[in-house]
């Protein structure tokens, strides 16, 4: 199935660069020169499958750009970052981005980290579990087979990969994860010694499925080791 990919980046050059490099696997993409471009094109068609996000974006920033995204949407979203931005980069993951490339990258690179988008979120829409049935824990209840989460009766409104986690530690309530693990379980990628994904992605899920995310009931810290299930 070809894929459709929306590029946020000011810099005409590096745009050009993007939309050259993503064209050889064969993806179709579209390009916006600015956050409120993007934001336009967005809201003409949502049926994109991942954004190629810059930060550092005139009109509109990036980080504005995906805060609205999410609003409205789940589609993946795979940030741009310069390597002084450490701070922005974390607040795009706390708004819900999917991962992020640190400029300069290679084009290697940038496409290993589309194609691992696209394959996780492509299995969270549309592949048939092999689970049957629902997991009840405490008032959450994951449902595996229409890949949904609820809490005490109301759908939550989880991304791919937070739902996954969820779903991972339900599955295998005994056993403490570390973050290495999680990283190649749900990311199925190499580790790289990033810590920022795992963190944020489980302050994300803890903010919503605990009723007090400093004090969490359901995903317990293992101090020195990683994360469990916690027992109700």
């Amino acid at each position: 199935m070809n894929r459709s990919i929306l590029i946020i980046e000011d810099d005409a050059d590096i745009r050009e660069m993007l939309e050259e490099a993503l064209a050889l696997p064969g993806y179709t993409t579209s390009s916006a020169a600015d956050g409120q471009e993007a934001l336009d094109i967005f809201a003409e068609n949502t049926g994109y499958d991942l954004l190629v996000l810059d930060l550092m974006l005139p009109r509109v920033d990036g980080l504005t750009v995906l805060k609205k995204i999410r609003a409205v949407s789940t589609v993946p979203v795979l940030i741009l970052s310069a390597r002084n931005e450490e701070y922005e980069k974390v607040l795009g993951l706390e708004y819900g981005a999917d991962d992020y490339i640190t400029k300069p990258f290679s084009v290697v690179e940038l496409q290993a980290r589309v194609k691992a988008c696209l394959r996780r979120n492509k299995e969270y829409q549309e592949k048939e579990s092999s689970d049957e049935g629902k997991i009840r824990l405490g008032d959450l209840l994951i449902d595996t087979e229409n890949l949904t989460a609820s809490k005490g009766g109301r759908l939550l409104k989880l991304t791919a990969k937070e739902y996954e986690l969820l779903k991972l530690f339900a599955l295998h309530p005994s056993k403490v994860y570390t973050k290495v693990q999680l990283y190649q379980e749900i990311w199925d990628d190499e580790f790289l010694n990033d810590e920022n994904v795992i963190n944020v992605t489980i302050r994300r899920l803890r903010e919503k499925i605990e009723d007090n995310p400093s004090q969490p009931r359901y995903i317990k810290t293992v101090w020195g080791i990683g994360y469990k299930l916690g027992s109700e």
